[in-house]
């Protein structure tokens, strides 16, 4: 969730790869649930083999006036880029990402992306240099063939920190863009994972928003998302745009305490709404709060948001306990005013990381996805349908095929949209057998029929 996890962390151990040998998807252990919905995944193709290094921490978005889905993360030297024009099915040769390399001392991470209604297509990344740290966004006109810089978000304070940004396009082409800001990079320290990425101890945390109406080239002052700027503990904040321009955010705000060295402790999952395009916020409601807290030990991106067709959105978050680490969904029908009592989405409460994203499917329906390593195996991708009237449509399945080893760091996030209703397309990080020490972008897509 900062600058350090742009180095891929590994450990001496390295576990037995194990590789299913059928097409069909793999059902998980789970508790009894109705088995009604049914998955069909083409086989997962993969889209950084020819990115020397590392490559981790993917996202997604799609355009199906197109049967667009572009894929960016971490990784080609910078921040690596591929499109597939055929809804999935192949992709071009990767880009990388304009203004990610080539300045001595630079560093880039944490990728975005978004569609415009014109089919624009936007890509943000942080960036770290001389001394600031802020975001920058590419531009492509010619459906992810190529890309030129639009511009760059300036901090207005010297030696500032800066992380995880979010990216989104309003109905009239507005982009509203989300990121961790603090003002002084100095009061930030971390706890690092031996085979993850890092998260926060101490930090002036904030989650801020900026928007654009120019295409990315000049942004507006930050409005702050989280109340009590610059002590608000707060960080990771996805962003979703109604057909009305009303803005819904979700962010996960810990609690701070001994504001000189801003100690944070445990956190929950926030949600938030702006109906004046961004100049205010209301009053954050917590989320789910009675099942639990996250930790500072967290080091992936928690909590993510989608929006029904009928207005119903929804929030998926993952929380930790002593022994056990649990990814949850609920659902709001008022705006995100009160949000439904939560549901266990991961079958399994096992005391590892559950990287949970939500995509909106028809009216009433929720697709989640996870990415974890509970498996003795190592990492993998799974999926699952929910129904705000019946429950869980099926238990989990696994959409990829083989098992990345848990000694390579996949990434904090994964690439999870929607072509349609029905059909999803996902991409995630995994250092699969044979080479199962180099992490690779990997994608499927995946066709759900809902009886």
């Amino acid at each position: 969730m900062q600058a350090a996890r742009i180095r891929i962390r590994t450990r001496a151990r390295t576990l037995a790869v194990g590789v299913v040998a059928a097409l069909a998807l793999a059902a998980v252990p789970a508790h009894a649930a109705p088995r009604t919905a049914s998955y069909n995944a083409s086989p997962p193709v993969n889209l950084s083999a020819s990115c020397a290094g590392q490559d981790a921490e993917t996202i997604q978005a799609t355009d199906p006036a197109v049967g667009g889905v572009y894929d960016a993360w971490m990784g080609c030297k910078g921040i690596g880029f591929s499109a597939s024009l055929n809804g999935g099915t192949s992709f071009g040769t990767p880009l990388t990402m304009p203004g990610s390399i080539g300045q001595k001392g630079s560093r880039s991470w944490d990728p975005a992306v978004t569609v415009a209604p014109d089919g624009t297509v936007y890509v943000a990344f942080m960036v770290s240099r001389a001394g600031q740290t802020y975001p920058t966004v590419d531009v492509s006109t010619d459906h992810g063939a190529s890309f030129r810089t639009a511009g760059v978000i300036t901090p207005p304070d010297a030696g500032n920190w800066g992380d995880r940004d979010f990216i989104a396009a309003a109905p009239d082409g507005t982009l509203y863009l989300t990121w961790d800001y603090g003002p002084s990079s100095a009061a930030v320290t971390f706890l690092c994972a031996t085979s993850g990425s890092c998260s926060f101890a101490t930090g002036d945390v904030n989650a801020v928003l900026q928007k654009s109406t120019d295409g990315g080239r000049t942004w507006s002052a930050m409005t702050h998302i989280s109340p009590g700027y610059p002590n608000s503990g707060a960080d990771s904040a996805p962003i979703t745009v109604e057909p009305d321009g009303s803005l819904d955010v979700v962010y996960q705000g810990y609690a701070v305490t001994n504001i000189p060295t801003d100690t944070l402790t445990v956190a929950s999952l926030y949600a938030t709404r702006s109906t004046d395009g961004g100049a205010t916020f209301s009053p954050p409601v917590a989320v789910g709060a009675s099942v639990g807290t996250m930790n500072t030990a967290e080091w992936w991106i928690d909590g993510a948001e989608a929006l029904g067709p009928d207005g119903t959105l929804y929030a998926t978050w993952d929380t930790q306990g002593a022994s056990s680490d649990t990814g949850w969904l609920s659902y709001s029908r008022d705006h995100g005013a009160t949000w439904s009592a939560p549901v266990q989405a991961p079958a399994d409460t096992l005391q590892v990381p559950h990287v949970v994203q939500v995509v909106a499917g028809p009216a009433g329906i929720a697709y989640v996805g996870w990415l974890s390593d509970s498996d003795p195996r190592g990492y993998a991708q799974y999926l699952r349908t929910f129904s705000t009237t019946q429950g869980w449509l099926s238990a989990p399945v696994q959409v990829s095929q083989g098992f990345g080893t848990s000694s390579v760091w996949p990434g904090d996030t994964f690439g999870f949209s929607a072509l349609t209703p029905t059909r999803l397309a996902l991409a995630w990080g995994s250092a699969v057998a044979p080479t199962a020490t180099k992490d690779d972008i990997w994608a499927s897509t995946v066709g759900v029929v809902i009886p």
